[in-house]
């Protein structure tokens, strides 16, 4: 049987906080919630996102219950197509969200001050030796991202980090063309992909242009 033992209940403040949601912006939509739960979601998007806390998708895009099929990780990294018979929870969220929910857009998010793209600099600068040991899953996680550190443009830190946070964009995107039934969906014109980067301080959203081959403002 599974020891639960160590698991407590929710802390207080997050209960009086369901309570009032529940009083107020659901008891106000309780005719949508049902409708999503009989129904089932059928969302438009799907947004690969940072865990960072202060990465609010929802908020950001207007965003609706039933809207978005979020999934999100540290420094919002898609790792190539491995069907290596290990568990890949963004994988599985890219397969379930392109094969099953049939999404017409794929969107990547990043951000400014990443913690996890800051690691992953520090860790091909050298600085960060624990990044380094094969026990750390942040570390391998951001082996995804490494490869992209070398070229980057000549400046300070701040400048670098900045240019890796949107390279680590770019290099989903190209890893999600390594699924088999992304590359479909995209070349058949039932799935669009995009770029995203939002500067948290300023409120700023900036997309990638294929065209002009750089992050635009919008």
């Amino acid at each position: 049987m599974t020891d639960t033992s160590h698991a407590r209940p929710l802390p207080e403040y997050l209960i009086r906080r369901y309570h009032g949601w529940k009083a107020t912006s659901y008891e106000e939509n309780k005719g949508w919630y049902k409708r999503l739960a009989d129904e089932g979601q059928r969302p438009r998007a799907m947004v690969i996102s940072c865990c960072d806390s202060r990465v609010h998708v929802t908020s950001i895009f207007g965003a609706d219950q039933g809207e978005f099929f979020i999934h999100r990780n540290i420094a919002n990294l898609v790792p190539p197509y491995e069907p290596d018979g290990k568990q890949h929870g963004t994988s599985a969220a890219v397969e379930y969200a392109v094969t099953a929910l049939k999404v017409a857009h794929l969107i990547v998010l990043g951000h400014s001050s990443c913690g996890g793209v800051q690691g992953c600099y520090e860790m091909c600068e050298g600085r960060a030796p624990e990044l380094e040991e094969t026990s750390s899953f942040v570390g391998r996680w951001m082996d995804i991202l490494r490869p992209q550190h070398g070229g980057l443009p000549e400046g300070d830190d701040p400048t670098r980090l900045r240019a890796l946070e949107k390279r680590a964009i770019l290099a989903s995107i190209d890893n999600l063309m390594t699924f088999p039934f992304v590359a479909s969906a995209v070349e058949n014109g039932s799935l669009t992909l995009h770029g995203a980067w939002n500067d948290i301080s300023t409120g700023a959203l900036e997309v990638w242009d294929p065209a002009d081959r750089e992050f635009l403002p919008v």
